[in-house]
């Protein structure tokens, strides 16, 4: 795999490696020239990027994540449309029109959506450069759309409520007050990547919302870290501090208690037939907030236990989707958790299997404080 590929891809797939460098100045703004207009406040893109056209206006954390959209919609990489360092160049066709397609998709939406985000980059486009008009003829049975699912006349199945299946998983892994006991937890297994390659990672937690995950990859260590209020990435030399978006998933990895608080997250919940998972039949229950992307559970319908977690990242051009699975779930200290997880994006995904778990230990609040600048770029990566 090629620089250009792995560092899209670790991107995509969360530790923001793309944001940093565009931090650092790789897609278009020299340190020198970020320190002479850094204003106290929030950037536009215009401020932050040189030769933002389609995109002015939108705060400039927002940037990268549409960038990461549009890649995703289209199945490419960064040097499809951009010049390799020098991300700010029109040289490249594909550039061009990609400004006059975001310019299309906003005048379709005001014109005919109200201005509400109903046609996307990937509307069209479904993973590839050119739109397909043509229907696709399949060896597959079509699907049914959903209002097609049930025949006239056929009675919708009965479905659990909400709550019920929500407090059927907190009872599933221990319960509430199994799960308050725990004040920390020490996780250590193995980070698996790029078509089977192999790192350590471990993840440091601590009651009630703190969290560290670090990945030993072969470059140095990519880290992944809330410290209750504010989070951030880093990766050898660089270090990004969260958006508010950001943090608020953040947030919601590094809760101890996430079982436990999940009622309160959102002000509804709705229940549908889910999909099977590893041969596992499934509840959805999708938690909703008015101005908020949706939460997507998906619950066991015997053991009650979360196998797939939804969850989605608004930009100005669409919703990132990320998906993460849980399986082998074990009893540590009285409370059953997922000894492995697969963290999925558009872009890739990456499998953390747990070896060894300890709770209840101490662990250093140090941990979770993000190194200055200029500490990251100067202390050496480990291998």
């Amino acid at each position: 795999m090629n620089e250009n590929r792995a560092r899209f891809w670790l991107g995509m797939c969360g530790t923001l490696l793309c944001l940093l460098l565009a931090i650092a100045g790789a897609w278009g703004q020299s340190s020198t020239q970020r320190a002479a207009t850094a204003p106290a406040g929030p950037k536009f893109a215009e401020e932050e990027f040189k030769n933002i056209q389609a995109l002015k206006g939108i705060p400039a954390e927002q940037v990268i994540p549409s960038m990461q959209f549009i890649a995703a919609s289209l199945g490419v990489e960064c040097e499809y449309c951009h010049v390799a360092h020098a991300n700010e160049k029109d040289d490249k066709k594909p550039k061009v029109t990609a400004r006059k397609m975001i310019n299309m998709m906003m005048a379709i939406n005001k014109d005919n959506f109200e201005g509400h985000r109903e046609v996307t980059c990937y509307s069209c486009h479904r993973g590839s450069t050119e739109p397909v008009g043509t229907p696709v003829i399949t060896d597959e049975e079509p699907r049914r759309a959903a209002g097609e699912e049930k025949k006239p006349g056929e009675a919708k199945p009965a479905l659990p409520v909400a709550e019920e299946l929500l407090d059927k998983y907190l009872a599933a892994i221990g319960g509430s007050e199994a799960l308050q006991r725990i004040t920390s937890r020490v996780q250590k297994g193995t980070l698996t990547v790029f078509g089977g390659q192999h790192f350590p990672a471990e993840v440091y937690s601590k009651a009630p919302d703190k969290r560290v995950s670090i990945m030993h990859l072969q470059g140095g260590d990519s880290v992944t870290a809330f410290d209750g209020k504010q989070g951030w990435l880093s990766v050898p030399g660089r270090v990004h501090m969260m958006s508010a978006a950001e943090n608020d998933t953040a947030h919601m990895d590094a809760d101890l208690y996430f079982a436990a608080h999940l009622k309160t997250l959102y002000s509804k919940f709705s229940v549908d037939p889910g999909e099977k998972i590893d041969g596992h039949e499934t509840y959805l229950v999708a938690g909703r907030t008015l101005g908020q992307p949706p939460l997507r559970l998906y619950l066991d319908k015997e053991s009650g236990l979360l196998l797939r977690l939804i969850r989605y990242a608004e930009t100005p051009l669409g919703r990132n989707p990320t998906q993460i699975d849980y399986s082998d779930y074990r009893d540590a200290h009285g409370v059953k958790l997922p000894f492995r997880w697969t963290i999925a994006r558009p872009g890739g995904r990456f499998t953390i299997q747990v070896e060894q778990i300890q709770q209840n230990v101490a662990v250093d609040d140090a941990k979770f404080v993000a190194p200055p600048p200029s500490a990251a770029a100067s202390k050496p990566s480990t291998p």
